[in-house]
């Protein structure tokens, strides 16, 4: 065997050795989370929007609900409803960074960034679970009726209000002492509740009646019934403060409503995607999301001349929850299973 013949089946062998070990090290290392990159063929292509990326989140392939977010800290929180567990997700670093648990069949959550906290309805024990948004720790527990939902909080008075879905009622917490203060009979099924920072008052569906009650939060007292003719399941609910308007999504009919907050009155109405249920608003680019529980999102301009159907398109599956960034106009969907495993599908405008 000559020598150079001898040198290059070394350098072969050395090659096969190196890569043998880099195969093992990746088989055997912690897998740091990764955004993974659409296929230009993965894209919403009815949407004027663009697919930026999946990124996985942790626990297992159920399904999710509200999620809320504190753009200060850039940091999303999701309910993941068929885990117990509330996900924290950085969306600067693009990865999840904690998950909260034991909170039991997590529907609702809000973010109070005044407060430090976040709020998350346990319907598995029919409990709000107080977090500190610095260490996510649970630091308290309150009655939240007997199917808390969704929530709005009223500055003014430190009160955070809670849709009692199947209780028929509003619940109502003192966030100074975490206590349950009052009850408020609502007299059907409850949709979203949602805050309104020019009349400083709180709105609610009753689902069951076709109303959007309003609730003045310095009396816990119902000041009206506003009736909504075509409304049949009128469950999403989107205030608008500086445009004045409502938006209702009512997953009975597949429309959502838009409502005139002055002359408490609807003005307008649309046909959406199957199982309109969350509702989200760019008040950069004044435009408005409806996402379904089918998967289709429906997306409108929203200003002061009107609302104007933009857009229809398949998001991915069960893609009923949506939040936008404002400043990056970024939109984050949560999805159950793509693949097997649960994945936030983050958009981007065109």
């Amino acid at each position: 065997m000559s020598m150079s013949m001898n040198v290059h089946r070394w350098a072969r062998l050395v090659r096969v050795i190196t890569i043998l070990a880099v195969v093992s090290v990746s088989l055997y290392a912690p897998v740091a989370p990764i955004a993974i990159a659409a296929s230009s063929n993965s894209v919403p292509t009815k949407l004027p929007l663009r697919h930026i990326a999946d990124v996985p989140l942790s626990g297992r392939a159920t399904r999710f609900d509200y999620e809320s977010a504190d753009p200060a800290r850039h940091l999303l929180f999701i309910a993941h409803l068929g885990d117990g567990e509330v996900v924290v997700f950085d969306t600067d670093a693009n990865r999840v960074v904690a998950t909260i648990p034991d909170v039991a069949q997590v529907h609702g959550v809000l973010v109070v960034p005044e407060l430090g906290r976040v709020f998350a309805s346990a319907t598995g024990t029919n409990e709000i679970v107080a977090i500190d948004e610095k260490t996510l720790k649970v630091v308290a527990r309150m009655p939240g009726g007997s199917y808390p939902d969704g929530m709005a909080y009223a500055p003014e008075v430190h009160k955070l209000y809670v849709s009692d879905e199947t209780g028929k009622t509003e619940t109502v917490i003192d966030t100074t002492t975490t206590r349950r203060v009052a009850t408020i009979a609502l007299g059907g099924e409850v949709g979203n509740t949602q805050y309104d920072s020019v009349s400083h008052h709180v709105f609610v569906n009753v689902q069951t009646r076709q109303q959007l009650i309003e609730i003045d939060p310095t009396k816990d007292a119902i000041v009206a019934r506003i009736d909504l003719p075509g409304a049949k399941g009128n469950h999403g609910l989107l205030i608008v403060p500086n445009l004045r308007l409502g938006f209702i999504a009512c997953e009975g009919n597949d429309r959502m409503l838009v409502l005139d907050l002055q002359t408490k009155r609807v003005s307008q109405s649309f046909d959406v995607g199957a199982d309109p249920d969350v509702l989200a608003f760019d008040s950069s680019s004044h435009t408005v999301y409806v996402a379904g529980e089918q998967g289709m999102t429906s997306i409108f301009e929203a200003d002061a001349k009107g609302v104007r159907h933009l857009a229809d398109g398949q998001v991915g599956p069960n893609a009923h929850v949506v939040y936008v960034d404002a400043k990056t106009h970024y939109s984050y969907f949560p999805l159950k299973s793509v693949e097997g495993r649960p994945m936030l599908r983050i958009l981007a405008p065109q």
